[in-house]
C-alpha cells in the first residue's frame, strides 16, 4: 500500500478516539493532516469539539476543515493530542520535529491527558536517532548555541553532522515562533534522557525533538497482503 493510503488508515482509527465534547491538540505533518481532515467531516456532521493547532500550517487546515479552535490560553488543559512521529521506540519515546513545529508540538502534548501517536509502521525504531534530532535555537548566538550543542551531544556519546536548517530559499528556515532548527545527524542516540538533559543546559537551546514520557498510545500502520493493519501500542 501507498503512504497516503497507510496514514489514512492510521488516522481513521484515531478520529474513532473522539468523542463529544472533547478538547483536543491537533498535531502538525502528514499524517496529522490526514487526521484533521478526517476530523472535519465528523465536525460537519454534527460532532462537537475544540481544538487547539500545533502551527499556523494545522491551524489554517483546520479552519478549511470548519473544526472550532481555540489558544492554550482559553484552553490550558487538553482530553487528547493526536500527533505524528519522524520514530518512536519500544517505550514509545519519540523524535518529532522533521516539519519544524516541535516547540508547540511539545507545549500542547505537556497540556494533555492524553497524546496518541499515528504513523506509518516504518517510524518504528529499535533505537532513535536514524531520523536527524531537530534542535530550535534562538537566533541570537547562534554560534556559541551550535558550539554548546556540539560539546553536549559529544558528552552524551553522540556524534555526527549539525547542520542549520535551510528554507527553499536558501535563507535560514524559521520557526512558528521565529526560531533557528539545527538538525543533528547521530545514527543512534544511546541514551535519550541523558541527551534531553545535556541539551537543556544548553543557552540558546529553545528545544528540542526528543519526546520523552509524552506519548501515552501509538497507531501503528503498515501493508501486510495488500491492505492495511494496525499495531497498538500502549493505552489508545
Amino acid at each position: 500500500m501507498s503512504g497516503p493510503d497507510l496514514r489514512q488508515a492510521a488516522a481513521a482509527r484515531a478520529v474513532a478516539l473522539v468523542q463529544d465534547g472533547m478538547r483536543l491538540g491537533l498535531g502538525t505533518g502528514s499524517t496529522a493532516n490526514v487526521f484533521v481532515t478526517l476530523l472535519g467531516a465528523r465536525v460537519r456532521d454534527g460532532l462537537d469539539v475544540v481544538g487547539v493547532p500545533t502551527s499556523e500550517a494545522t491551524r489554517v487546515a483546520a479552519e478549511r476543515e470548519g473544526i472550532r479552535l481555540a489558544t492554550l490560553e482559553e484552553l490550558p488543559e487538553l482530553d487528547l493530542t493526536i500527533d505524528g512521529a519522524d520514530e518512536i521506540d519500544p517505550e514509545m519515546r519519540l523524535i518529532k520535529g522533521g516539519g519544524g513545529a516541535l516547540l508547540r508540538e511539545k507545549i500542547v502534548a505537556h497540556a494533555s491527558r492524553r497524546m496518541v501517536v499515528i504513523a506509518d509502521a516504518a517510524k518504528r525504531v529499535g533505537t532513535l536517532g536514524a531520523f536527524p534530532l531537530p534542535i530550535e535555537v534562538n537566533a541570537f548566538g547562534l554560534g556559541a548555541t551550535r558550539r554548546g550543542v556540539e560539546a553536549a551531544l559529544a558528552a552524551c556519546g553522540c556524534s555526527g553532522e549539525l547542520a542549520l536548517r535551510k528554507a527553499g530559499d536558501g535563507a535560514p528556515f524559521t520557526t512558528d515562533g521565529g526560531h533557528f532548527i539545527l538538525d543533528a545527524r547521530l545514527g543512534r542516540i544511546p541514551d535519550p534522557e541523558a541527551l534531553c538533559a545535556a541539551l537543556w543546559a544548553v543557552p540558546g537551546v529553545v528545544e528540542h525533538g526528543l519526546f520523552l514520557g509524552l506519548a501515552t498510545g501509538a497507531i501503528l500502520a503498515e501493508a501486510r497482503d495488500g491492505e492495511a493493519a494496525l499495531s497498538l501500542l500502549g493505552q489508545v
